[in-house]
């Protein structure tokens, strides 16, 4: 893209993989011109991007603590501001879960916010094509057939490394560095438009650290991304929370109106799929995979036994080469699990271990499983962009891979979170959509 063109409306950094993809799609779906680079791009890059309304930065910043957040985040606060987007967004996962050493919201806020200029920093919570619901400032998320408040969830309280134990997101930021978050509750958007503003005005005025916008319900979204777009029509501003930012200005500019999905094709070779941290969700996938060679990988292993990590990238290749589909797991037969492994050595080892296989067997069809997974997976290639291809399931999107390398560029790749994605999500990859 030519730099400083002013078609930019939205230059987001998605703090992993997954939900970088899934704001790709969000932004394609609603006509916006849009690229997500896997790293900061060069500028020869960006000239190859060509004019963008949505520019994207897939990272790994939920997996990093402070300190690394703000080698990260840095440049990418100074390549947005030479770009000149009125929206920073900070993409978060649709669940907030983060903690003051791990992935902390309020550290990429305040690294990033001096870069935007303007003092109003909208956090959306709640996305509810997601099961997302924010209400009076407190986050709720579905599981199975209910919705849970997410120190109650049965999944998110859990986590094994950010573990979510305050439903309040006023609360759990302030544990983060940002002691005053002001609040517009849903039913504040019964107003009139200039009763809102007002009401907005007068909690700028006490210099909140950020205000949370409550989201239950789509026909919230227009009036959040007006509030959104006017701010930043006068100022650069960053804003932080899930898909639903770049789904509320969309709202507001009247291009969420979506097209008629398009159909996925089965794939022509063969398919593999990776599954890192094995989320319920995920394990459910796993056992209804009934097309692919399941492969069981040991975690502790495959983190501390080069041997081993070669052998088992040996028998995938193997597999594949042999026209099957393989689905490798980190636990046996998609069983749930915790191990006593570091998630993000892990999710490295998973990353070496998928580069191994690629370099031995070309794929055009992938898939990985896992947050920190196809964080750490997708960088070990030697990939710089994706763009939106078709929609797999709600959160969930199957992008094409842009690459240097012959073998990479035009390789269509599945990122899934842990949460997303029903139960015959694998198999919907392998064979497409009716």
């Amino acid at each position: 893209m030519a730099l400083n063109d002013g078609a930019l409306k939205i230059a987001y950094y998605g703090d992993d993989f997954t939900g970088a993809t899934d704001t790709l799609a969000t932004a394609a779906r609603a006509g916006l011109r849009s690229l997500l680079f896997l790293g900061l791009p060069t500028d020869a890059q960006l000239e190859r991007a060509g004019t963008l309304d949505c520019l994207g930065i897939a990272g790994a910043a939920r997996a990093m603590n402070p300190g690394e957040m703000r080698a990260e985040l840095e440049p990418v606060g100074r390549l947005f501001a030479r770009l000149g987007a009125p929206v920073m967004h900070y993409k978060t996962c649709s669940t907030f879960d983060s903690a003051p050493e791990v992935g902390s919201i309020g550290a990429a806020i305040r690294i990033l916010q001096p870069h935007a200029g303007n003092a109003f920093v909208p956090i959306v919570g709640g996305q509810p094509n997601l099961r997302r619901y924010c209400v009076f400032g407190n986050l709720f998320a579905g599981a199975g057939p209910a919705v849970h408040r997410l120190d109650r969830h049965p999944t998110m309280s859990r986590h094994p490394i950010t573990p979510m134990h305050e439903a309040d997101l006023r609360r759990h930021l302030a544990a983060q560095g940002l002691a005053q978050v002001a609040g517009i509750a849903y039913p504040d958007y019964s107003q009139d438009a200039e009763a809102l503003d007002s009401q907005l005005a007068g909690l700028l005025a006490r210099k909140p650290d950020a205000v949370l916008l409550d989201v239950t319900d789509d026909s919230h979204l227009a009036t959040v991304g007006r509030l959104i777009w006017q701010h930043a029509q006068a100022q650069g501003l960053l804003a932080a929370g899930p898909s639903s930012v770049v789904q509320a200005l969309a709202a507001h500019w009247q291009s969420g109106a979506e097209a008629a999905p398009p159909r996925i094709a089965a794939a022509t070779g063969p398919v593999l799929v990776l599954a890192g941290s094995l989320s319920p969700v995920t394990a459910q996938q796993v056992q209804a995979a009934s097309s692919y060679r399941q492969v069981a990988l040991d975690a502790a292993r495959l983190t501390a036994d080069a041997a081993y990590a070669g052998q088992m990238s040996a028998q995938i290749a193997a597999l594949l080469a042999q026209g099957r589909h393989v689905l490798a797991c980190t636990a046996a037969d998609g069983q749930a699990c915790d191990w006593p492994v570091d998630g993000r050595a892990l999710a490295q080892a998973s990353g070496a271990l998928l580069k191994r296989v690629l370099q031995a067997v070309p794929l055009r069809r992938l898939g990985i499983a896992g947050g920190d997974t196809s964080s750490l997976a997708v960088q070990a290639l030697k990939a710089w962009g994706l763009s939106y291809a078709a929609q797999l399931a709600p959160g969930v999107a199957l992008c094409r891979l842009h690459s240097d390398e012959a073998a990479l560029d035009g390789l269509e790749i599945m990122l899934k979170g842990g949460q997303m994605g029903g139960e015959d999500l694998f198999e919907t990859l392998l064979h497409g959509t009716p």
